[in-house]
């Protein structure tokens, strides 16, 4: 479809943010003038000019932001447009240039007295950069030189040319062959491997799986080469910064404990045999005697849908979230009568679907919107982004008002779990969709929680070999790899070499522990679920205090406003307790 047989309605209102390409290309030549910060170098222990270069940056901040939204908009609502591409290189540019002429201001604002900066923190002149200032004196062991920092904000397009490779190596050079689906000839691709996986073909599935891992293997050293270099990007980083290790500076970044990171492995390592119990009853529901790798995504319940028009499925959504009340319902229905969402798939337009935070205006959401499950389920994931940014923005100053990555997710999932449950009551006479809707859930957890678990325990041992010296070789990765694959999928699935070598196709790694917040997203997010349904509106209250916080303290303390710590064990154990109650409703509606 083209984007123009669209109906307006179905599209965002990009307008609001410039209302012509013109415009947008006057605000950005306006902001190339204004990044020159040297007039306030070497004085920012005069409050009042500290003041005055906060103030400038953070409007820049919203002018750069709105300047990037606008362009990575136009650019996904149809990528064969060079000219928004452009508009993105250009952003880039601006940001880098950006970053260097401040590259003074967090080694200045270091050398200040611990006294000076204390009495910023108590100004109400600076409330809007308390946190900031917080987080500038935890920083202090660990800050360099402006020169230093200057030629490591130099060497940024370096440190990024090992994700750039194997982006080039996973979506261009990849050798996949073609295959046979649905009676033609195709070339395999990495959303063709997918929807081949998750088929109920078990011929096709082995099929497409060892022609997907043959590829990866006929570039194995490769890989290794590329992610080697990448994980000793990160510890000459670490050694920089002086952290005592990659798993600290990693956290350290978005003010994390490292007892979170801990805790989340320890409770997933305690609790694998729900996980062993649901892949061999996964084995006995298929009828196979043994289960293979590809196996692990088809659907145990097959036959099983809901299908409902955009509109429609919008209103489901609406009412599926009641218990988190009438505010939250208006704002739902306002983000759809007033274009926030671009709902249908069109010729060039960027897959999947995403939030997008705008300063100054609400955020807008990507769809790719199908008539099926799933896609109602995406709608409440997106809108529970949306909503997070939207109170984060409205009750918090801009400069505190973007909430870490590492709660990224909660929101969203929270929406998932109470929609799924709402849909469980809804449909309690159905029992063939009960059984499809508890096995959509199992298989959430399981990717989500223990899937990405067993990823950063990866990332940890591998980083943890780079530091202490030891060569990542191709055998020693798939070894531990493999290791820990057995750990997790235990006996009850047949570990191939393919599966030792599935760590050479996560472009996550790239990003070094990021994989471990979706683990603690879900963990958090079935943890504040529980507790809206059973406390109701006392919950709901708390669970908004945490949506409204944007980043006015560390993440793990806005959690504790909606009843979760995750400092402490117990929330990890609700959530394996969750997955093995879930487990065994599904094994008796299954009768297993």
């Amino acid at each position: 479809m083209k984007r123009e047989q669209v109906k307006d309605k179905y599209k965002w209102n990009i307008a609001e943010i410039f209302a012509t390409d013109e415009k947008w290309e006057e605000k950005f030549e306006e902001v190339s003038k204004n990044l020159n910060f040297s007039e306030y170098s070497g004085k920012l222990g005069d409050k009042k000019v500290l003041l005055e270069l906060l103030k400038k940056s953070n409007d820049l901040d919203m002018e750069l932001e709105r300047l990037a939204v606008y362009a990575q908009m136009r650019h996904d609502e149809d990528a064969t447009l060079s000219k928004y591409g452009a508009y993105l290189e250009k952003i880039y540019g601006l940001f880098s240039v950006y970053a260097t002429q401040f590259a003074f201001f967090e080694p200045e604002m270091a050398s200040q007295d611990d006294k000076y900066l204390q009495s910023l923190i108590k100004d109400k002149d600076f409330a809007d950069y308390d946190y900031q200032i917080k987080r500038i004196i935890a920083r202090k062991p660990h800050v360099i030189s402006e020169e230093c920092e200057r030629l490591i904000g130099m060497a940024g397009e370096l440190f990024e040319t090992f994700s750039t490779t194997f982006g080039m190596i996973d979506n261009a050079d990849l050798p996949l062959p073609e295959i046979e689906w649905e009676g033609k000839k195709v070339k395999l691709s990495h959303g063709l491997y997918g929807v081949i996986v998750s088929s109920t073909n078990r011929e096709k599935r082995k099929e497409a799986y060892e022609k997907y891992y043959d590829a990866y293997k006929s570039l194995i050293n490769t890989i290794t080469s590329t992610y080697y270099g990448n994980v000793k990007k990160d510890v000459y980083l670490t050694k920089v910064y002086k952290y005592d290790s990659c798993l600290e500076h990693a956290l350290f970044s978005e003010d994390v404990d490292i007892s979170v990171y801990n805790n989340l492995l320890k409770a997933v390592d305690d609790n694998l045999a729900s996980l062993h119990r649901y892949i061999d009853d996964r084995r006995k529901i298929l009828g196979y005697d043994k289960l293979y790798f590809y196996d692990i995504n088809t659907p145990l319940v097959d036959g099983v849908e809901i299908k409902m028009p955009y509109d429609e499925a919008y209103d489901y959504v609406i009412e599926g979230l009641a218990c988190l009340g009438k505010e939250y319902q208006s704002l739902l229905r306002k983000a759809h009568d007033e274009r926030w969402i671009d709902v249908e798939e069109t010729d060039g337009k960027r897959n999947g679907a995403y939030s997008i935070r705008c300063a100054g205006l609400h955020p807008f959401v990507l769809l790719n919107y199908k008539p099926k499950l799933n896609d109602i389920f995406t709608i409440a994931h997106e809108m529970g982004h949306s909503l997070h940014t939207y109170f984060s923005s409205k009750n918090q100053p801009f400069a505190k008002s973007e909430y870490k990555i590492f709660v990224a997710e909660v929101a969203s999932t929270v929406n998932e779990v109470l929609l799924l449950n709402y849909m469980l009551k809804k449909h309690g006479n159905d029992v063939e969709l009960q059984k499809y809707l508890l096995n959509y859930y199992l298989d959430t957890i399981r990717a989500t929680l223990h899937r990405q678990t067993m990823f950063a325990e990866f990332e940890y041992g591998a980083h943890a070999m780079a530091e202490r010296g030891e060569p990542l070789t191709k055998d020693a990765l798939c070894a531990l790899y493999a290791d820990i694959g057995k750990k997790y999928y235990g006996d009850g699935i047949e570990h191939d070499y393919n599966i030792s070598c599935e760590w050479a196709r996560i472009p996550h790694f790239y990003s070094a522990f990021y994989v471990y917040k979706y683990a603690t997203g879900i963990t958090a997010a079935i943890n504040i679920a529980k507790r809206i349904l059973t406390e109701g509106d006392a919950a709901v209250k708390d669970y908004f205090k945490f949506l409204s916080g944007g980043a006015s303290t560390d993440p793990v303390s806005l959690l504790k406003l909606a009843g979760v710590d995750l400092s402490k064990t117990e929330p990890f154990e609700v959530a394996m307790k969750e997955f093995d109650e879930t487990l065994t409703k599904f094994e008796h509606l299954m009768n297993i």
